[in-house]
Formats: C-alpha cells, sequence, structure tokens
C-alpha cells in the first residue's frame, strides 16, 4: 500500500479549464410568503466549496497527486438552494460572469504525465484556442467538454455524459470516447461498464471526480477499462454525499 501511495506522489497532473466557487445554502420552506403565493426558505447554514476545474484538482489532490491548476480569474459563483431533510435541491442561481480566453502563456511547465482539460464551455476554452494549446503536451490528454462541438480535441480521451453525447454535432478524427450513464455506469467501446447501485444525495460534481479517478488509475495501469471501473467507484462514493464533494484517498485506497 504504501508503494501506491509513492507512486502517485510521483505523479503530476495539469487542470486546465473553468473554474467556479458552489455555495450550498441549507434550510427548509415551511411556510408561504404573505408577499406572494411562493415559499419562504429559512437558511441553517452555507457551505463554499470549489467547484468545476477546482473540483478535479481537489479530487486528484486527495488521491495524492501533484496537480498544477490553470483557470480563469474572474469570480464565478453557482448558488444552491437545498431542503436539509430531504437533501434535495430545491433552486439553482447561476451568476452570468464573463470569463477571458485563456492565456497559452500562463502555461508555464509542459513535463506533464497528463492534462486534464475540464471545459464546461464557459468562454475559457475556445475552439480557436484548442489546437495550440494540444501542440504543448505530449503526454495523454484527457478532456470533459460540454462543447456541442468536439472536433478540435484531436487524439484526446474524451469524456462526456449521456446528455451531453445526445447533443454533440461534431467529433474528431482520431480520439477514445467515455460516455457516462449515471446510475447504469459508464460506456466505452461499445460496451456498458456497470457501477455499483447507491443512493444518490448530490450529483453535484459527480463528473469532476470521474474524470480525475478515471486519470489517476490510468497513469498506475494504462488500461482505460479498469480505469472506467474505478472511476465509476469513486462517482458512487461522492454521490451519496452532500454537495460539491471529492473522493478520498482513504475511500478507495484498496481499489488503486
Amino acid at each position: 500500500m504504501s508503494a501506491i501511495i509513492q507512486q502517485l506522489k510521483s505523479l503530476n497532473v495539469l487542470v486546465i479549464g473553468d473554474y467556479c466557487i458552489d455555495e450550498f445554502n441549507y434550510g427548509s420552506c415551511n411556510r408561504l410568503s404573505p408577499e406572494a403565493p411562493v415559499p419562504v426558505f429559512d437558511l441553517f447554514y452555507t457551505n463554499t466549496m470549489i467547484g468545476m476545474s477546482g473540483n478535479v484538482y481537489t479530487n486528484l489532490k486527495n488521491l495524492n497527486l501533484n496537480v498544477d491548476l490553470v483557470k480563469n480569474e474572474e469570480t464565478v459563483i453557482k448558488t444552491r438552494f437545498i431542503d436539509l431533510k430531504s437533501k434535495h435541491h430545491l433552486l439553482r442561481v447561476d451568476q452570468n460572469v464573463l470569463i477571458d480566453k485563456l492565456n497559452l502563456d500562463n502555461i508555464k511547465k509542459f513535463d506533464y504525465d497528463a492534462v486534464i482539460i475540464s471545459d464546461y464551455d464557459k468562454g475559457f476554452i475556445t475552439n480557436e484556442i484548442i489546437p495550440n494549446l494540444l501542440k504543448l503536451f505530449k503526454c495523454p490528454i484527457f478532456v470533459d467538454s460540454k462543447k456541442t462541438d468536439l472536433s478540435k480535441y484531436e487524439n484526446c480521451i474524451v469524456k462526456i455524459n449521456e446528455t451531453e453525447y445526445s447533443k454533440v454535432e461534431k467529433y474528431p478524427t482520431n480520439y477514445e470516447l467515455i460516455v457516462t450513464l449515471g446510475e447504469n455506469g459508464a460506456k466505452y467501446n461499445n460496451k456498458i461498464i456497470p457501477t455499483k447501485k447507491v443512493q444518490v444525495f448530490d450529483v453535484s460534481g459527480a463528473g469532476d471526480t470521474f474524470i480525475a479517478s478515471l486519470v489517476t488509475k490510468y497513469l498506475l495501469c494504462k488500461d482505460l477499462e479498469k480505469s472506467i471501473k474505478f472511476a465509476n467507484i469513486c462517482s458512487s462514493l461522492v454521490v451519496t454525499k452532500s454537495g460539491t464533494a471529492s473522493v478520498l484517498l482513504e475511500e478507495v485506497i484498496n481499489e488503486l
């Protein structure tokens, strides 16, 4: 086990992508407003976490990898209101912030074991910049994207969810594709790789955990199917937690 931990500590990964603050407000709705026929949310407490590419970064750090993060500098906040008893989301409010596109000069190192592009299609990573971005690296490049045009991600390992898959209009010529299917696992090479059935409390950030754990396992075994099985396990753990949760090394060390 100590050998695995030392191996993880020797791995260097770069995460590039859209970054936000995830704010979770927990409370209850037990009465209507006297001003209008709408429920009143009684706030009990608030948790704040880093999201999107920040959550990918957190998951990798929790798995003991060395991680660098290149992200937008603008502050983007996603605010959720959650029923404390049921853990169900009642409302989400997103700030519409104009994000400057990635400046390639901000990437100072190029000798990574893997690169993860966390592309939430918020304007940080544009189609025009992707070809020049990919040329910077000789290591495996993993992509988690919400773009409908994925054609610029040549020779990458692309991970999208089932909804995103239904909306894709263009693919690269050469690529590997993984489609996550929620409680049904993931699809790769026309094969369904199942996942463990769990009680789901919150899917926020589950895709970030999937891509981070997929890359971690891949760097250890160089086998995508085994890596997807591990990523399924990690994702099934975080959806049982509340908020933008991340996987912990002690939870999955035996699977590594």
